[in-house]
């Protein structure tokens, strides 16, 4: 009699994201919120040599304990080399055996694109779209899949530095069924687009309009105080006529965007409020700010076993 064989403990970008599904990593990301197990330390970020940044990021719960090991490297942009390179390794608590390593990237832009699609399940006032996605990477891409899947939406709009980039995104949402196409001008694009993910280097701003009454913005590019991708007017704007939520309490020290428009970013609720009191969806403009936390990569290591 053979013995079955063990399932990998070593997974590539293709296994990492099959583990991962849309519908059950929003699930275990609501459940992660309210697990009271669950422990985050402050994540580690050492500059590099040539610009770039090592990313240490620990998190466990009862059962499992993670650590994501990623360098962000912005200067690969255009050479064919990934931005974001590393892994995820998941240990179990009591035996300190080593369960799993999940490609790194993969989970960073699939857990990166649930939590934009759980916070607009809960907060956007117009889930219908059309979409806008401003930035046509590897964020752009799981964003786009991601309300696809999860929210229904067909029509996207695509903006991008890069004519080429934005045109192959485009080419590959039509691949899925989607309608998409290239606009020029996001400014001009929000004004027909209630739902828009603003997933950019965040190099500088790239997006000043002012969203629509029943507008909801993510934007995930800004994850440090000089970093920005939204204008300053945008954000008073939302603070003063609509709501404003930020992913985690460390946005506080995070949040580039905010911290530039001169907002008090403690005052904001997290998205971890909004699940655990069950908040109703606000009726103006919303804008959700992300800047990551290594509790989302413990919910994809728990959502991929």
């Amino acid at each position: 009699m053979t013995t079955p064989n063990p399932l990998p403990t070593s997974l590539d970008a293709g296994q990492t994201a099959a583990r991962l599904p849309y519908p059950q990593l929003v699930t275990e990301l609501t459940r992660l919120l309210k697990d009271e197990s669950v422990r985050v330390p402050q994540r580690v970020v050492q500059a590099l040599p040539g610009g770039g940044s090592l990313f240490v990021m620990p998190a466990l719960d009862a059962r499992t304990a993670i650590t994501k090991l990623i360098t962000l490297t912005p200067a690969n942009a255009g050479t064919g080399l990934p931005a974001i390179q590393g892994d995820v390794v998941v240990f179990d608590v009591i035996t300190g055996r080593r369960r799993l390593m999940l490609d790194g990237p993969t989970v960073t832009a699939r857990r990166t694109a649930a939590v934009s699609l759980l916070a607009a399940q809960k907060l956007a006032p117009n889930t219908r779209g059309p979409m806008l996605v401003v930035g046509a990477g590897v964020q752009g891409l799981a964003h786009l899949e991601a309300f696809a899947e999860g929210l229904g939406v067909r029509d996207f709009r695509i903006t991008s530095r890069s004519h080429a980039s934005a045109q192959a995104l485009a080419w590959h949402a039509e691949t899925l069924g989607l309608n998409a196409r290239v606009v020029p001008d996001a400014d001009v694009a929000l004004a027909d687009c209630p739902l828009a993910a603003i997933c950019t280097p965040a190099g500088g701003v790239v997006l000043s309009a002012l969203p629509r009454d029943d507008g909801f913005i993510s934007a995930v590019g800004a994850f440090t105080p000089t970093m920005v991708e939204l204008s300053a007017a945008l954000c008073q704007y939302v603070a003063a006529q609509g709501d404003v939520f930020v992913d985690t309490a460390d946005a506080v020290h995070e949040a580039g965007d905010l911290l530039q428009a001169g907002l008090d970013v403690a005052r904001f609720a997290t998205l971890g409020d909004v699940i655990r009191q069950d908040m109703k969806k606000p009726a103006g403009p919303v804008l959700f700010k992300s800047c990551g936390w290594a509790g989302w990569d413990l919910a994809a290591a728990r959502a991929a076993g």
